[in-house]
């Protein structure tokens, strides 16, 4: 559980109702159904319409990724790799067919297995490079769902604004209604702001950086395989490794 997300969340909605009680509002004055219905529905739209219903189903499924990340423990991968190499120096690649058919992710199966057919290095590395080229290409668009919808949340609250105007101006004789319209008008200005800025965006962002994490971590599992494949002493090879590890 992340519950940096989690907190972060919190803070952010707390301190925009919270600077609204002290400035003597009531917190019930910012939930506007109709602002809701524009900003969150337009924005809904306008990201649907931009993507392929496959990337779309795909962003939305990625966001419990944010309050529940993926682990990539690099250290212990690390760790495994050296391990590995040792047994391959000593009993032969065979040895590690075992250890492929228990591996639980299916990338480093993938490249046990090459490595357990005999392919060379040259080919052990195209091939899995590929896959981190196709993984990154397809979780990028994916999470660029999160960010279009930063992108387009504040004009499509502009435009509730506008709309709720063009109410109040409908209704200039009738008072009882003008009060609706304008909170319209401003809340949902609100709603696209806030939600761009404390949630899609943030999101986004946040998708890119556990992408980023899991390319890195398929970088070290190639080198790790390709120094195995080449016979790589296990104490060279742990040395290199270490260079995707931070220095803490």
């Amino acid at each position: 559980m992340d519950f940096t997300s989690i907190f972060g969340l919190i803070i952010g909605l707390a301190a925009v109702v919270g600077g609204q009680m002290l400035e003597g509002g009531h917190p019930a004055s910012l939930f506007q159904l109709t602002a809701f219905l524009i900003v969150g529905g337009g924005t809904m739209g306008a990201v649907m319409l931009q993507c392929t219903p496959r990337q779309f189903v795909h962003g939305v499924k990625m966001l419990p990724r944010v309050f529940l990340p993926p682990h990539n423990d690099l250290e212990r991968q690390v760790r495994d790799l050296v391990g590995w190499s040792q047994i391959a120096r000593k009993n032969g690649f065979l040895a590690l067919e075992e250890i492929s058919n228990t591996a639980p992710d299916p990338f480093l199966k993938k490249g046990l297995e090459l490595l357990v057919d005999g392919r060379d290095s040259d080919q052990l590395r195209a091939a899995l490079e590929l896959d981190i080229h196709a993984y990154e290409a397809k979780e990028r668009l994916a999470a660029r769902v999160w960010e279009s919808a930063g992108g387009y949340a504040p004009t499509l609250g502009i435009l509730g604004a506008v709309l709720g105007l063009i109410h109040v101006m409908e209704n200039l004789t009738v008072p009882a209604k003008l009060g609706s319209g304008i909170a319209v008008a401003f809340v949902a200005t609100v709603y696209g702001v806030g939600l761009a800025n404390l949630f899609f965006l943030p999101v986004a962002h946040k998708l890119k950086t556990q992408i980023a994490e899991r390319v890195t971590l398929m970088d070290l599992q190639i080198e790790g395989l390709v120094g195995i494949a080449h016979g790589e002493n296990p104490y060279i090879l742990e040395k290199r490794l270490n260079g995707f590890l931070s220095p803490a």
